[in-house]
């Protein structure tokens, strides 16, 4: 493979990607993840320091959506990208590949997706995208390289490898207002416009028609001259042939069927009857749980734990102590907390041990007070559009 030409453009792209690395990894640091690396991933993080070779990383892999459909499909059903699968019944599901925590994201990003795809939403389906590289947010590194600032000049080696990068590092994230704004703007109507697309294609090989004959509506695609008409599961095994186009034509918001209707969220009805699964529902055969107990102040650390009486309770089977907290781990988990509660420990003292909420409430207050702030980024006139509006 050849390498870049312009040593100082290779440079700035590398320094960029190591950055981003380095900020990603102390992150996951932060929260406790280890960095394991794999003998591919040093590999493929070694040839970005070689210059620039990580850019061809994709093209040694199956396409995404023919790697869903080796790994993820069953029976009949196939995914047309990796984020839609069509099943012949035309049931269409789309895979979200951020977490749902309350704030509406597995409709709203299954709506730009299907909206896209001309879909039935009655015929659709959501679920949560599996913890794998297949569904590494690439487009949120893309998004937030252009708000953060990088040089246009740089952005074509953000855009090829983004996806490598996010891969390489397992990063699968949920934050900074991104989901709907990069994830669904770049990838969710990308990949609904995307299948579409393959379904017209598929339905002009099968009836040897001219694809710009054919229209679709609601999970079909009909061919107006003979008045004939096939679902997009009917379909979907001869559109799961063909490569997804890579910049497909989105629709215009006059067009919108979908998008920015009112719609009901699919997470609410099993938040409501309490069939809902959350972290805490999680189980399997000996599992262990834990009560833990951090230190009283942020930035002190344990000293001293006296744990003789919660190890002879029944059931408890280890004391962790850590730097900043202790833990009890037993069979279940009143057990634990219970074992916890009976640990002498001590923490030690810092500065901040008298500070209440109230002292930080007016110590905000009195900074707002006494300063302007600084500014990050202005958008638009809110005087002028107060004035206007009354």
């Amino acid at each position: 493979m050849k390498r870049l030409t312009q040593v100082s453009l290779t440079s700035v792209g590398v320094a960029l990607t190591q950055e981003c690395a380095r900020q990603f990894g102390r992150l996951l640091r932060l929260e406790g993840h280890s960095m394991r690396i794999k003998r591919r991933h040093f590999i493929l993080s070694s040839a970005v320091v070689g210059g620039g070779v990580l850019i061809g990383y994709s093209a040694t892999r199956p396409s995404s959506h023919r790697q869903a459909n080796d790994e993820l499909a069953q029976g009949s059903e196939k995914f047309l990208t990796s984020f839609i699968k069509i099943d012949p019944n035309n049931q269409i599901t789309i895979y979200v590949p951020h977490s749902e925590m309350g704030q509406g994201i597995h409709t709203s990003l299954a709506m730009m997706a299907a909206d896209e795809l001309d879909a039935s939403w009655e015929q659709v389906n959501i679920t949560q995208a599996p913890a794998i590289d297949l569904f590494a947010n690439g487009h949120i590194l893309k998004g937030f390289a252009g708000e953060f600032g990088v040089p246009e000049a740089l952005m074509p080696l953000v855009n090829a490898s983004a996806h490598p990068i996010a891969k390489i590092i397992n990063l699968q994230i949920t934050g900074g207002s991104s989901s709907v704004r990069y994830t669904g703007q770049m990838a969710m109507r990308v990949a609904g416009a995307a299948a579409r697309e393959m379904l017209l294609e598929a339905t002009a090989n099968r009836w040897n028609v001219n694809k710009g004959q054919l229209t679709t509506k609601l999970g079909h695609v009909h061919h107006n001259p003979s008045g004939r008409s096939l679902s997009y599961g009917e379909l979907a095994q001869e559109a799961s042939w063909l490569e997804p186009p890579v910049n497909p034509q989105l629709k215009s918001r006059s067009q919108f069927n979908i998008m920015g209707k009112a719609l009901s969220r699919g997470d609410i009805p099993s938040k409501v009857n309490g069939s809902a699964i959350f972290g805490i529902d999680a189980y399997s055969e000996n599992m262990l749980f834990a009560a833990i107990k951090l230190a009283p102040v942020f930035g002190t650390r344990l000293m001293s734990a006296d744990s003789s009486k919660a190890l002879s309770q029944p059931g408890v089977k280890r004391v962790i102590e850590l730097d900043e907290s202790i833990a009890v781990v037993a069979d279940n988990y009143w057990r634990a907390k219970n074992a916890l509660s009976l640990i002498d420990t001590t923490f030690s003292t810092s500065e901040n041990d008298s500070i209440s909420s109230k002292d930080i409430e007016d110590r905000f207050n009195q900074e707002l007070a006494q300063s302007n702030g600084s500014e990050v980024k202005e958008i638009g006139d809110t005087t002028a559009a107060f004035r206007a509006a009354s």
